[in-house]
């Protein structure tokens, strides 16, 4: 127990310190893990063999992963990356393997350890690709679409490798190399994971040795069948049994169940692919993938999620602690060749297939640095390859260094990738078949980004009748567009020479509404570069970031939660108390305020420093919010007063007519409506009075409604809107 805490401690200690170290330099949490490893194995000793063995229980972490992302595809989506994972991954899996395999040929090798060595090098580490991609939100990219289709296409391929390596042993495919028994061997075609997790033949695990033993003895049909059965009832239960069973667990009302059954279910999908010698992320992936639909899904993200960072964590570490510096000491010309001949090869064969399949541009450097290192299937292949003799010892301890080393320098090349994204910008290379549409139609307002939020502007703008000019890089986006009738262009908007044929030097006014805070503020400084007098219009995603459009250029700045916000305010003030009419003023009030502030703050804004440390800032905002709270009192008071005045004067009418007239019956509806009379019955207004609080509630009402649209400026008079320009 207590071997076990020091070694808990040491690893998790070892994370904490160097990841936030690692993120702060902007190196990415997996460098800062494999960094964490080396320190605490090779470089100080802390850890030894034992690394090995957890590297194992580790690698759950991919499984998990996988799962993840399954839950974030449909089946849909993934009928739609056919093309991709059997033309694009079978394509580099396969080149890979020829050019690797020849080049072991040429070094000397037999047919059999060169044609291992080229499965081994073909994969690429799917644990620190995805991840690196999920943070950096390159995922949903072209290139890292791409990149995870050949992930998946080589997550499949490892099962026909694992069954042809003992096809390939000069010593026989039933000997155990390496010093085992032939009792202590995996069986042929099984990971040598699968023996630590069901046990091995001798071990106690009776039930787990006789089910391998019949996978083993089945013949080719029946391993086919059987492994299309246990694929056919993991889709089967995903589809009918989950729901009926996840509302049995709900029903108890204990969160540790819900946490305890989506474990369960990842453990046991795992299980049971690779009872079958199939590889268990495939088996969880397909899970997801058919839970993607369930309103269960986003409670097995959170739950699977902290597992599944931890455990990945943990891998990266063991990758680190596992490499050997002694070996790399020994013959470091040696292994560092061999590793920048690898990354070279795969990024050659990979930069070719990216350009056949129409990647261009930082997607295509994406995908070809993005898959250049060895993977953390290479562990696997090695050592079943030296158990089958199909390679030796020492041949294959040379071959755990060069995948180790290829892994440690996946996040260097995410680093290359970034800063040739930053240089070039897809300015090389565009010009081929995928090119960006040809502008062949230009209005006078020019939409950059037609999400959610330029969508709305667009249909709006229309409607007036103006002709717009939509610009969009996601293709889908503007093919879906088209389909309903609006007519868009594929592009990227950030782009000058885009910019220039979609008609900016005849347009009145640019809407910038792009997703990607950075590309924004470009796009502004860009525009108010070309066009000094155009008039901006541009979509903050918060506060700092408006600042930084102001900075940039921008004339009206609308922040996204900021009119939601407002609207939703009103309600609340409605329902508390406040008359329609007090609640739209006080609404109007807070909005042109918080403009004013807003352009005030922008002056004291520094960009780079946070707000949190500009003591300006920080006191200015203070006395701000004092003011606009002492103001907006004030003058709930100032009508809280002429109305008392109003309703005193109504009441005072009748009463000074009561003597000559008789009593003024309609003088008591002249109260305020909302208010019943001494009697308990709703009073009538009267029907002049209603038609003009009616009236004035409608246009506060309209008013309200036309800023929170975002559209606030069209009923300001041209005078004071010039006084009031400032960030929304």
């Amino acid at each position: 127990m207590e071997g076990f805490l020091l070694q808990a401690t040491i690893y998790l200690g070892a994370a904490v310190i160097s990841v936030p170290i690692a993120a702060r330099l902007g190196l990415g949490s997996v460098l800062g893990y494999l960094l964490a490893g080396i320190v605490i194995g090779p470089a100080l000793g802390l850890v030894g063999s034992e690394a090995e063995g957890l590297r194992h229980f580790a690698e759950f972490g991919v499984v998990m992963m996988l799962f993840l992302i399954g839950l974030e595809l449909e089946p849909r989506a993934l009928w739609d990356m056919r093309h991709r994972l059997l033309g694009l991954g079978g394509l580099q899996v396969t080149l890979t393997m020829a050019a690797v395999t020849s080049g072991a040929l040429l070094l000397g090798q037999p047919l059999g350890g060169a044609t291992a060595i080229g499965m081994i090098f073909a994969l690429s580490s799917t644990a620190i690709v995805l991840q690196t991609l999920s943070e950096k939100n390159l995922m949903q990219t072209p290139g890292g679409r791409s990149s995870f289709s050949v992930l998946l296409t080589q997550d499949i391929a490892v099962i026909p490798m694992l069954v042809l390596l003992p096809l390939l042993a000069t010593g026989g495919g039933s000997s155990s190399g390496g010093g085992g028994g032939g009792h202590g061997a995996e069986p042929a075609g099984l990971p040598p994971q699968v023996g630590e997790v069901i046990g091995e033949p001798g071990t106690g695990n009776a039930r787990a040795d006789a089910a391998m033993k019949l996978v083993e003895e089945l013949p080719g049909w029946g391993a086919a069948l059987l492994t299309m059965g246990v694929i056919l009832g993991i889709i089967l239960v995903g589809t009918f049994l989950t729901r009926p069973v996840f509302r049995y667990i709900h029903a108890a009302h204990l969160r540790e169940l819900n946490t305890a059954l989506a474990l369960l279910m990842v453990t046991a999908i795992g299980f049971s692919m690779s009872l079958v010698g199939l590889s268990p992320a495939l088996g969880t992936f397909l899970t997801g993938v058919v839970l993607a639909n369930t309103e269960f899904r986003h409670e097995l993200q959170a739950d699977i999620e902290p597992f599944k960072g931890l455990l990945l964590g943990l891998f990266f570490i063991t990758v680190g602690a596992g490499v050997s510096f002694e070996l790399l000491r020994e013959q470091p010309v040696l292994i560092l060749s061999l590793t920048l001949a690898l990354v070279a090869v795969k990024g050659t064969i990979l930069y070719g297939l990216g350009r056949v399949f129409k990647l261009r541009g930082r997607n295509l450097w994406l995908f070809t640095l993005g898959l250049a290192q060895a993977g953390e299937f290479g562990f696997v292949l090695v050592s079943f390859s030296q158990q089958q003799q199909v390679l030796e010892r020492s041949l294959g301890e040379l071959l755990l260094l060069v995948v180790a080393v290829s892994m440690l320098l996946t996040p260097l090349l995410f680093i290359v990738y970034d800063r040739i994204s930053k240089r070039s910008r897809d300015a090389a290379g565009d010009g081929g078949p995928e090119a960006y549409d040809t502008v062949d139609a230009k209005g006078s307002i020019i939409i950059a980004g037609v999400g959610r939020f330029g969508q709305i502007v667009n249909r709006m703008v229309r409607a007036a009748g103006f002709e717009t000019t939509v610009l969009d890089h996601d293709l889908k986006t503007i093919q879906l567009m088209r389909k309903f009738g609006f007519k868009g262009f594929f592009g990227d908007p950030t782009r000058p020479e885009l910019l220039h044929a979609a008609g900016l030097e005849e347009a009145r006014v640019l809407v910038v509404a792009l997703d990607d805070p950075a590309s924004a503020v470009r796009l502004v400084k860009l525009a108010r570069k070309e066009r000094p007098d155009l008039h901006i219009v541009a979509r903050a995603r918060h506060r700092v970031h408006a600042f930084e459009l102001y900075a940039a250029g921008a004339d009206d700045i609308v922040r996204e939660l900021f009119d939601s916000s407002l609207r939703a305010a009103r309600y609340v003030l409605e329902n508390s108390g406040l008359t329609e009419y007090e609640a739209a003023a006080h609404q109007r009030a807070f909005y042109h305020h918080d403009r004013a502030a807003l352009a005030e703050l922008a002056q004291l804004w520094v960009p780079g420093r946070p707000v949190a440390e500009n003591e300006a800032y920080i006191a200015r905002s203070k006395q701000l919010n004092k003011e606009m709270e002492a103001d907006l009192v004030a003058a709930l008071d100032d009508h809280g007063r002429a109305e008392e005045r109003d309703e005193d004067a109504a009441i005072a009418g009748p009463l000074a007519g009561a003597s000559a007239d008789g009593p003024d019956t309609d003088g008591r509806h002249r109260r305020q409506a909302s208010r019943p009379d001494t009697e308990g019955h709703e009073p009538g207004p009267d029907p002049a009075e209603m038609s003009a609080d009616v009236d004035a509630a409608r246009q506060a009402e309209v008013y309200a409604e036309s800023e929170n649209e975002g559209a606030a400026e069209e009923d300001t008079p041209a005078d004071k809107r010039s006084a009031d320009k400032a960030p929304e």
